[in-house]
């Protein structure tokens, strides 16, 4: 095997088309939140908003089986809408609505330092699955570094979008805080997109002549043959047989 810059033939396109369709994916989901945020702008009520926030995360629920795609997806999507229903509706608070996508930022931004340094950066992971390549990256040490490299931007993204949405949580600032979410596939999505521009810089032309942590196969010693059996000279030579 060789990990090269580039692990399979169109991997940079592959990577692209991944974040489109990983964009488009995340505006759908991403509905019963601008659903929530638009509807208690303009009514302040929030039993009509949550109950708009549940009715689009049924149809997000039902499209996905429509388009025939993941159901786990198109059931992790309606169970967080849910969750977050739960959340606002019974402390009747707005803004606990963004408490699971809050907390998703806070968790990522304690685990990734961790992941970077145990050389699992996501962006690694991400560009793997998209890529069909898997993990085989990892073998790699100039990769692996460029991958941590460029899941930085990623990093710095999240970080970004957690600095603006904490003080509005603790503001209680609903609309606000609702229109920073709604714009968060675009931020992860450009980030995503950077991250991989900086990978790419970083590897340059490398290319890996054997996977790290692999040595050359050892030679196996040749088989012993034994020498022929010459008479000593005083050992009279054996009579050659008769005819």
């Amino acid at each position: 095997m060789d990990p090269a810059a580039d692990p399979a033939p169109g991997g940079a396109d592959a990577v692209r088309i991944a974040v489109r369709k990983r964009l488009r994916s995340t505006v759908i989901d991403v509905t019963p939140v601008f659903g929530f945020t638009l509807t208690f702008a303009l009514t302040h009520r929030l039993g009509v908003a949550l109950t708009l926030a549940l009715a689009a995360g049924a149809g997000v629920f039902l499209l996905r089986l429509v388009r025939k795609e993941p159901v786990r997806q198109a059931l992790a999507v309606l169970a967080v809408v849910c969750v977050q229903g739960v959340l606002a509706g019974r402390t009747g608070d707005a803004t606990n609505f963004f408490l699971p996508h809050l907390v998703l930022h806070g968790v990522m931004a304690v685990v990734t330092p961790v992941l970077l340094w145990l050389g699992w950066p996501p962006l690694g992971v991400m560009v793997g699955l998209a890529t069909g390549e898997r993990t085989a990256w990892r073998r790699c040490t100039v990769r692996r570094r460029a991958f941590a490299k460029g899941h930085l931007v990623l990093y710095a993204g999240n970080l970004l979008m957690l600095s603006v949405q904490l003080p509005l949580f603790l503001a209680g600032e609903a609309v606000a805080l609702g229109t920073v979410d709604v714009f968060q596939p675009l931020v992860l999505a450009i980030g995503a997109l950077l991250g991989w521009r900086v990978y790419r810089r970083s590897v340059g032309t490398h290319r890996c002549e054997a996977p790290v942590g692999t040595s050359p196969a050892p030679s196996l010693p040749a088989p012993h043959r034994p020498a022929p059996h010459r008479p000593a000279p005083s050992e009279p030579a054996p009579a050659p047989s008769a005819p």
